[in-house]
């Protein structure tokens, strides 16, 4: 009998999914109440598509192979106020049904509850907090790019160390160096680093692609990495050990991973760094996963 893979869940806050700096803006100069009243008089203005709509269109659009995804909202508006953001849902034709308002308190914990794979917000503590509850979450950065991939398929590109993989290589290369760092590699190149914080997300993915046309899969990863031979090695025997086919590995020995996303046409990539991400939005969608050493004070 054919195991039917799970269904991808993902949990995106309002912002994520649509343009809301100039609500926002009134929110940050006159408060709450003027915001919720802001919200009630444009009511029935659309709101302009968000940093990551063409990434939620493409996963929304990986249902007309079968029931394999579900996009849930969570958003820190108010029901009252939150009839904007569906009101624009529904013109765009999103089939996004089940949404969360929590009037300003953090909706972070509902990811967990609806047992979502992936939060994606653009509130970092909302994700600092769902990140240490056990759900994998991203923050979404600020970008004027519109670059994604014109074509159907949905790309996602990922950096190894404390985001698919945990932080233990990464901690030898910041407290003792390169040579340290390629020199334990070396030695552990057999031995498969332990799970990072989107392992489960990218599992589920890899089991989507397996029930998908291979030919001309809809959906399409890469790891994109600071990495280098050798240490390239105890990667490549990572992917095996896990059973998760990875369909490109870009190997940059350091160098600027922009050009490369951009290379790829990524419809969003997710990195540790915040300084990579930084320059990574400047290219593709981009979300910062605080993870790790070097996201520790």
């Amino acid at each position: 009998m054919t195991i039917k893979a799970p269904k991808l869940i993902v949990a995106i806050s309002s912002r994520v999914l649509f343009n809301l700096d100039e609500s926002n803006d009134v929110y940050e100069k006159n408060g709450v109440k003027a915001y919720a009243k802001y919200q009630i008089e444009h009511e029935k203005d659309l709101l302009e598509p968000g940093v990551a709509f063409p990434l939620v269109t493409k996963l929304l659009n990986l249902n007309r192979y079968g029931d394999y995804v579900e996009l849930i909202l969570l958003s820190r508006n108010s029901p009252d106020t939150g009839l904007r953001v569906f009101n624009s849902i529904k013109h765009y034709k999103l089939n996004i049904t089940r949404a969360v308002f929590t009037s300003g308190i953090s909706p972070h914990r509902y990811a967990k509850a609806f047992n979502s794979h992936l939060f994606l917000s653009t509130n970092p503590l909302d994700v600092k907090e769902a990140l240490a509850s056990g759900c994998a979450a991203a923050t979404i950065l600020p970008s004027k790019t519109s670059t994604t991939s014109h074509s159907e398929q949905l790309r996602i590109a990922f950096d190894g160390d404390a985001v698919l993989f945990s932080d233990e290589a990464e901690q030898i290369y910041q407290k003792e160096g390169l040579e340290a760092f390629a020199k334990s590699e070396q030695n552990a190149a057999l031995t498969p680093l332990t799970q990072g914080p989107l392992h489960n997300f990218l599992a589920v993915i890899h089991n989507l692609q397996k029930e998908l046309p291979y030919d001309n899969c809809p959906i399409r990863t890469a790891l994109v990495t600071a990495r280098s031979a050798p240490a390239h090695e105890r990667v490549i025997n990572t992917f095996r050990a896990w059973g998760i086919r990875i369909d490109e590995a870009l190997f940059l020995g350091g160098m600027d991973k922009g050009e490369f996303l951009q290379a790829f046409t990524a419809d969003i990539f997710f990195d540790d760094q915040k300084s990579h991400c930084l320059s990574a939005s400047q290219h593709v969608a981009t979300g910062h996963v605080p993870h790790g050493i070097k996201n520790q004070p």
